[in-house]
């Protein structure tokens, strides 16, 4: 670790990939959620399946399963693992589609970035289907929910039961 305290600094402040090889895999998962805010008229379009493009909420499901299982070709220091389940789940709401997605793992290392890769990737699919009809949406709030195992613990953000 750096004198800084970043695990992804070697002493002299460069870059590094952390060495996780000593450690023993154990049980992980994550939680991440984002929402895509948009008018009514489009989360109702989304709702009804009339969206030209097809099945909405299917695609961008697919979408962050993929993206789950490729978080380590996006972000640089990420370790490779084996995803041992992706879940991706939809709540549409009048203005907006909130998008959850959990990973799970058995490795050495948490699953914390593929389950907000795969939430984000999700909510931009979410944007690509729907940007003809509404060009004003917004992707926000992503963030980490809630992850479980691993030398840290358990997390939950602040205001879950």
């Amino acid at each position: 670790m750096s004198d800084l305290g970043f695990t992804h600094l070697d002493p002299l402040g460069r870059a590094r990939m952390v060495d996780v090889s000593a450690k023993d895999p154990t049980h992980r998962r994550a939680i991440a959620r984002a929402r895509v805010h948009m008018t009514s008229e489009t989360a109702s379009a989304v709702a009804r399946g009339a969206i030209g493009k097809g099945d909405v909420l299917a695609v961008a499901r697919v979408a962050g399963i993929q993206a789950a299982k490729r978080t380590p070709d996006l972000i640089p220091l990420c370790h490779p693992l084996l995803v041992g389940s992706v879940l991706v789940n939809f709540s549409i709401e009048d203005r907006h589609i909130d998008v959850e997605a959990e990973v799970e793992t058995l490795d050495r290392t948490g699953v914390e970035m593929e389950a907000m890769t795969a939430c984000t990737v999700a909510a931009l699919t979410i944007y690509d289907m729907c940007k003809s009809l509404d060009r004003s949406m917004v992707i926000s709030e992503v963030c980490l929910w809630e992850k479980t195992g691993g030398r840290s613990g358990t997390y939950r953000r602040d205001g879950i039961t």
